[in-house]
């Protein structure tokens, strides 16, 4: 520490109050009515349902019905399919296999006034229809028309089972596809179809509900009930698809088991509420911690401006290397105890460099010694906050998000039926305890050691001490 040069308070101040204010406002340019977004700031932030306000609803199968897993991935992939066609994109869904749930939920869509969410959740839950037919004319919304509307291949019913496979090419590279197994009737059905369509190079389209998501070209008379469909397939896509065609054979309409709405402006009451709240807290703090500490208190509430910068960045997807996240009023609760944990940490310190103080050694050396003893007791308490934000977010997460994978073996009996608002707790807590580490140890330690290198600086009673000790 005694090799810290009086310019590295400068610098250090310097870098967190342009990084707070690039995350606030982004990086932006114009081109005429052009907008490019090169580095996301606090607008660019995703907030949740009950602060932007919108739907959550839970889908279950009709009483008395054991639905199979398959059976609920098809059925999910229905109600994304009907979300995107009535304009809801941003959703977030999940399959909770243990109690036989699809948990839905979305926001209220943009500058939509008469938006009706009891008829939205009514037309996800009811069941799809699946079908094949003749050619690919549709109209300008998109809709069968012509002879694809008139001429009808197949249903669902006819569809036995659909599931990826795939195959080997020439250069032994893999080709994924999807397989149809149809019934009696359904192969009777495509093979006259296809022995028509495959003279005349025709194409069958494939449609759920009025939306079609593949017309692949007949290349082949199908006589034995057997059908591939191929394209630009991995994995992933090849089973959605087959997913999607399962979907239309579903036996059961789902049942909406709970439904609960949130208004936009009750939601964004709250979050204009918090955010004064939490700005008024913040000054009191600032007051506080300077009055009490002095220079280390300053410092401390300039740690606390790029504490709270980091974890603005991490929602907002400031750092081009991964996405942001959705922010709840629950998650602006997890910025709040992080910072307090931040205040906490600089308490600690500032107290350890007062008793140093008193016992009479020097003021660097009561610097020094004072971050030394202050760091076991922050590091246990920051430790422990982070190993309770991992199990929220392994425990609440979505099924996809590395804290629900690697607890998996622990949570997996519980499902994720109440993913969502309690993980953004946890996503704020944790990157707000770790960035403590950062701003609340490593920067504070910078810019007070590089402070006291200054001979106006270099007053004990600035640094909560009594009289002079050199």
């Amino acid at each position: 520490m005694r090799k810290v040069k009086k310019p590295v308070f400068f610098i250090v101040f310097a870098l967190i109050i342009i990084f707070a204010a690039s995350v606030i406002f982004g990086v932006t340019t114009y081109y005429g009515d052009i907008k490019t977004v090169y580095v996301k700031g606090a607008q660019n932030i995703r907030f949740g349902i009950d602060i932007k306000g919108g739907v959550d609803v839970t889908f279950t199968p009709p009483e008395g019905i054991d639905a199979e897993d398959e059976q609920l991935d098809a059925a999910k992939e229905v109600i994304v399919q009907r979300m995107i066609k009535l304009g809801i994109t941003d959703y977030e869904s999940y399959i909770d296999y243990n109690n036989d749930r699809i948990i839905v939920r979305f926001p209220w869509k943009e500058g939509e006034a008469n938006f009706d969410p009891e008829s939205a959740v009514k037309e996800l839950g009811e069941t799809a229809e699946l079908t094949f037919r003749e050619g690919y004319e549709v109209d300008d919304l998109g809709a069968p028309t012509g002879i694809t509307a008139e001429s009808v291949i197949l249903v669902g019913s006819d569809v036995q089972e659909a599931y990826a496979a795939y195959t080997q090419d020439s250069n032994n590279n893999l080709e994924w596809l999807v397989s149809l197994n149809l019934t009696d009737e359904g192969a009777k059905k495509f093979a006259e179809a296809t022995e028509r369509l495959y003279a005349e190079n025709g194409v069958i389209s494939i449609w759920m509900d009025d939306t079609c998501f593949s017309y692949p070209r007949v290349s082949a008379v199908i006589t034995d009930g057997r059908a591939t469909i191929s394209g630009n397939f991995d994995a992933e896509s090849a089973k959605s698809l087959a997913d999607k065609i399962n979907s239309g054979a579903l036996p059961f309409k789902l049942v909406t088991a709970s439904f609960s709405t949130i208004s936009p402006s009750l939601g964004t009451g709250a979050l204009e509420a918090m955010v004064i709240a939490g700005l008024i807290a913040f000054a009191f703090i600032a007051v506080f911690m300077i009055a009490l500490y002095r220079l280390p208190g300053a410092v401390a509430v300039v740690s606390l401006i790029g504490q709270v910068a980091g974890t603005l960045a991490f929602i907002s997807g400031y750092f081009g290397f991964m996405n942001g996240s959705i922010l709840t009023i629950p998650g602006i609760a997890g910025i709040i105890l992080a910072v307090g944990m931040g205040v906490d940490a600089n308490i600690i310190t500032s107290e350890r460099i007062k008793e140093e103080l008193a016992n009479g050694k020097t003021l660097d050396g009561s610097i020094e010694s004072g971050f030394k003893r202050a760091f076991s007791a922050i590091l246990d308490g920051n430790v422990t906050m982070i190993l309770v934000a991992i199990i929220l977010m392994g425990a609440f997460g979505t099924p996809d998000s590395v804290f629900a994978k690697l607890l998996h073996f622990v949570f997996f009996m519980f499902g994720p039926s109440t993913a969502g608002t309690i993980y953004s707790f946890g996503f704020t807590l944790l990157t707000g305890v770790a960035l403590n580490l950062f701003f609340g140890v490593f920067c504070s330690r910078l810019m007070l050691a590089s402070l006291s290198k200054f001979k106006a600086m270099r007053n004990p009673k600035l640094y909560g001490g009594g009289a002079a000790n050199e």
